[in-house]
């Protein structure tokens, strides 16, 4: 098969989970006495968090590629496959819009979440953000296009750990499960990414 640039654009979902994998696990170097067990991901990127820049340069990648990822997705897919797999996927892309510009627009004012307007719309978006994501994946999942739909169910299963997780694990283990609530989507962008780039959808 002879690869187009849209195809290429897929390898972006990769580089996008390596960029948030290493914000994740480095960022913490730069706050003291951060506790990846209890703290959740959002504490390093909080407006007084001291890890906020080095977050900011490792970040960057992920946000920039997630979006060219996900939307060079919906063009490939455009009148190919199911109807229900391509809307799971265009509700996909529309969570990582809002999550991108909404996270950015009304990042936590502090570490932990402070009573203000702009911290209750940072959990807002939140919300928005894991109904489309749960959205999203079911109905990916429903598709039954088998890889996709196999790492949906992966990547759901995740989610679902971290949210449950959250409500039942001691708080000194807070930030072990939502961890997997965090990484679910971003893993399974680079599975679109790996699936934008294995397809040849120009010649469909």
């Amino acid at each position: 098969m002879k690869k187009q640039l849209i195809n290429y654009c897929g390898l972006l979902g990769i580089i996008s989970l390596v960029s948030y994998t290493c914000a994740v696990f480095i960022s913490p170097v730069a706050y003291p006495h951060y506790n990846a067990m209890k703290q959740a991901v959002s504490d390093l990127s909080a407006m007084n968090a001291p890890s906020l820049k080095l977050w900011n340069i490792l970040s960057t990648p992920y946000n920039l590629c997630t979006l060219v990822c996900a939307t060079c997705i919906c063009i490939g897919i455009r009148n190919l496959y199911t109807k229900r797999l391509r809307i799971g996927i265009y509700l996909f892309t529309l969570m990582e819009w809002i999550s991108a510009l909404g996270f950015s627009m009304f990042p936590l004012t502090e570490s932990g979440y402070a009573n203000t307007i702009q911290d209750q719309m940072h959990l807002v978006i939140a919300a928005i953000v894991v109904i489309l994501s749960i959205v999203s994946l079911v109905l990916i999942i429903l598709s039954h296009t088998s890889y996709l739909s196999f790492m949906a169910l992966i990547c759901l299963i995740m989610m679902f750990i971290g949210a449950i997780g959250m409500n039942i694990v001691p708080l000194d283990y807070f930030g072990v499960v939502e961890r997997f609530s965090v990484f679910g989507p971003v893993i399974y962008n680079a599975v679109l990414g790996l699936f934008l780039y294995h397809h040849n959808f120009i010649d469909k």
